[in-house]
């Protein structure tokens, strides 16, 4: 089979978009609509993919600057026919071409593998819509047989009334495309050139057109507005959701769950209703994670329990931990089994040892908790200086007592404990207590202020 090359049209403005972002940058499900397109073509390992742009500058090349793509500016836009030439100096002849839409995120690896089975010759993807306004329409013979697309504008009233459309979609042999793109002209409505016409030019030529279908409509709609957008969005969020189901995650309801990445659930995996996930998350067997919770970039151990409103952000989690409500845990963050962290606690780039606890009203950063620690409310470890970032180590079965402040760089021994109220700046040993008080007084006669008379 001869060599694959995509090309992926990508430099409309977007007006309706109301947005100085290019159109294709705009994010479906977490990442941009071009990146979703892109990984599509990935799957079906092209030898060059090339990605033509032009509104928003370098914009566009910079934020897709992973993928291995060349990309090519189309100035002035004048059409698809246009833009397609664009990128053909840097395709073989002796090659398929196939031609995607940066505005048309949904399009499936299954639809596109089943247009490069379809036979050699001109495949288009197309659509029988119900009402066919705005798109161009398939014309066929009496045979059957595809003779060309007509573009709306152009249209007579009989051919408005076909409901087989073009998406745009299609897959060309190199060597017959780089021609018929040669042989095109702009004597049309708009003054452009349509990549449409190759269809009359193959048919001049011999060449046979096969048609192929999307199981879904979803996968070949386009956004050009934030209502379309907000439409599709929803579609891929219901079909994310409906994957999960089948895999046999609960889910109190499928309409209230964003997923804007990968979710790897196990076994017995409970999700509440508004909870978003974001990059790669994997949840181990029996999680559950509650109402309006966060989880980005994370890995979520068996057993563990999340507790409404709770944000997770590149952390790991160990197994039969308890976390929430409103708990925060920020990257770098690790609990080994069974730990706790309670309501309006925060931990970040800290590692909190098995069976330890910080349940209430507590930061906890840049630091090292050992095994069977408790953490009482209102714990701060001070681990900035204002130009610097200094560790907190706490060994294992330490108590820290209520409203402590342990100014880093300081370590708390195995076994200590530090008195309620205390601020500790310096290394408290093992198994003993330490504390930082001044000598409580009373004063008589004192009197609280009053507010002045306005």
């Amino acid at each position: 089979m001869s060599h694959l090359n995509i090309v992926i049209l990508a430099a409309g403005k977007g007006t309706r978009m109301y947005s100085d972002k290019p159109k294709v940058l705009h994010a479906l499900a977490g990442k941009p609509l071009l990146q979703h397109v892109l990984d599509s073509a990935n799957g079906l390992q092209p030898q060059q993919m090339c990605v033509v742009y032009g509104h928003g500058g370098e914009a566009v090349p910079q934020a897709m600057q992973d993928y291995a793509a060349t990309f090519v500016v189309q100035e002035p836009q004048l059409g698809t026919g246009h833009a397609v030439q664009q990128a053909m100096p840097y395709f073989e002849d002796d090659s398929r071409t196939l031609v995607l839409y940066g505005d048309v995120p949904l399009i499936r690896h299954s639809t596109l593998h089943q247009m490069l089975q379809a036979g050699e010759g001109l495949v288009l993807l197309t659509v029988n819509l119900d009402i066919p306004a705005g798109y161009g329409r398939i014309v066929r013979n009496a045979q059957g047989d595809v003779q060309s697309i007509v573009e709306e504008k152009d249209a007579t009233p009989e051919q408005r009334e076909i409901g087989e459309v073009n998406t745009g979609i299609l897959l060309a042999p190199t060597r017959k495309l780089r021609k018929w793109l040669g042989r095109l002209g702009n004597l049309n409505a708009q003054g452009e050139y349509y990549l449409t016409d190759i269809v009359a030019m193959a048919v001049q030529d011999g060449v046979a057109i096969h048609t192929i279908q999307p199981a879904h409509r979803w996968e070949v709609e386009g956004i050009n507005n934030k209502l379309q957008l907000a439409s599709l969005e929803r579609v891929w969020q219901q079909n994310a959701a409906r994957e999960l189901l089948a895999q046999g995650v609960t889910l109190v309801d499928l309409a209230r769950l964003d997923v804007r990445g990968n979710l790897v659930c196990g076994r017995d995996v409970e999700i509440d209703v508004g909870c978003i996930f974001e990059g790669e998350v994997k949840l181990g067997e029996r999680v559950r994670v509650g109402a309006y919770s966060i989880i980005r970039n994370s890995t979520l151990a068996q057993g563990t329990q999340i507790a409404p409103y709770s944000h997770i952000d590149s952390s790991e989690v160990g197994a039969n931990c308890r976390i929430g409500p409103f708990a925060r845990l920020r990257p770098g963050t690790k609990l080994d089994a069974e730990a706790h962290v309670g309501n309006f606690v925060e931990i970040k780039n800290s590692e909190i040892g098995h069976g330890s606890k910080a349940n209430h009203l507590s930061y906890i950063g840049d630091s090292s908790v050992g095994q069977r620690v408790n953490i009482g409310a209102g714990t701060i470890t001070c681990n900035y200086d204002g130009a610097n970032k200094y560790r907190t180590v706490i060994g294992d079965d330490a108590f820290i007592g209520s409203d402590t402040q342990l100014v880093a760089p300081v370590t708390v021994g195995a076994g200590a404990t530090i008195g309620a109220g205390s601020t500790i700046t310096r290394d408290a040993p093992d198994n003993q207590l330490t504390l930082s008080r001044s000598k409580q007084v009373s004063i008589s006669g004192w009197q609280r202020p009053q507010k002045g008379k306005k």
